[in-house]
């Protein structure tokens, strides 16, 4: 079993860690399960990411609930039937659905992941980046998802609903260090019914394109148990996808929202990475698995640590920092082949 330490990292260390273990079948113990953060251990949306996980591949587990800061994971084979999991809060169901991605290469036959949380809440990528944009890029590596939101779910209450669709996927090696030009995207703005009347998505899309007039426009109300908004900008180039999004909160108008995607956009626009922050943690056990490389924006904790357990469960993947800040993923692949 492996020993690892869950201290230097946050949420995103588990999740790369359950992947793995589903994937390869490699058992893990998880001690110090967040210990960097103000309140460590598992929150409601680790407990739904370690259990959703768990019942796709008849796990054992042992400290699966709220607080537990040693998680003990001993995978079993993957499929079975589809799974239903409830967050309980406004916990980011995008970050449950991440921990799931690569068990897509594992897959015989199609799997479904119904969560139920907060589908665009702060600390995690809006629905949207998930759906439109991560997609679109580990669908470079083979996998193959698609995500069906059927009622939107934001903070404080949280009670959005959405599915995740696997589909049984083969790896695909894929080099993703030339972005080439900017080729145009989507703008998708979206916000619960209650706030039609103020145009709130329509006033966020508005504002992106006037920025950016060639841009497709995406602008929708939906019902949700609480008041909210979000406006993602798919940017398309020539060999790259990357996403930029932001959340309205109280105080804070439709238009500052959308000033702040496009801020994103336009420094992403300004370097060489060919994937945005958000996708760079998730895209490297596919990388470890399927081979290639990967320009992303900046070396963060999350991708440093990601790198360790990656290589904890024996996976091949190298840093390497180039001058301008940016740096490149690479890996031979070859992970979970045995």
């Amino acid at each position: 079993m492996l020993e690892l330490d869950g201290s230097e990292g946050g949420g995103q260390l588990l999740r790369t860690a359950l992947a793995l273990s589903a994937l390869t079948g490699e058992a893990f113990r998880m001690r110090n399960v967040r210990g960097s953060r103000p309140e460590p251990g598992l929150k409601s949306q680790h407990a739904a990411a370690l259990w959703a996980v768990a019942r796709v591949c008849d796990a054992e587990v042992e400290g699966g609930a709220r607080g537990s800061e040693t998680v003990t994971f001993e995978p079993g084979a993957v499929g079975g039937e589809d799974v239903r999991v409830e967050v309980g809060t406004a916990g980011s169901v995008p970050l449950v659905f991440d921990a799931l991605l690569p068990v897509a290469y594992a897959l015989s036959e199609p799997l479904s992941v119904t969560v139920v949380g907060g589908t665009d809440v702060r600390w995690a990528p809006t629905m949207a980046h998930h759906a439109e944009v991560k997609r679109r890029v580990v669908s470079r590596f083979g996998v193959r998802y698609r995500d069906e939101v059927a009622r939107l779910g934001f903070y404080p209450v949280g009670g959005g609903e959405a599915t995740l669709h696997l589909s049984p996927s083969s790896p695909a090696d894929a080099t993703l260090t030339d972005r080439g030009a900017f080729e145009g995207g989507t703008v998708y703005a979206y916000a619960s019914d209650d706030l039609e009347q103020a145009a709130v998505a329509d006033r966020m899309a508005d504002r992106v394109l006037e920025s950016h007039p060639g841009l497709d426009r995406r602008a929708v109300y939906r019902p949700a148990d609480s008041t909210g908004a979000a406006c993602c900008l798919r940017a398309t180039f020539t060999d790259a996808v990357a996403g930029f999004d932001a959340l309205g909160e109280p105080g804070r108008s439709s238009e500052a929202v959308a000033e702040a995607v496009l801020e994103a956009f336009e420094s992403f626009r300004d370097g060489t990475a060919a994937v945005d922050a958000h996708t760079a943690d998730q895209v490297m056990v596919p990388l470890a698995v399927c081979g290639g490389a990967v320009a992303v924006p900046r070396v963060t904790d999350h991708v440093a640590s990601n790198a360790e357990v990656v290589r904890a469960f024996g996976g091949d993947l190298h840093v390497e920092r180039r001058e301008d800040g940016t740096a490149v993923l690479r890996s031979a692949g070859g992970l979970g082949s045995a």
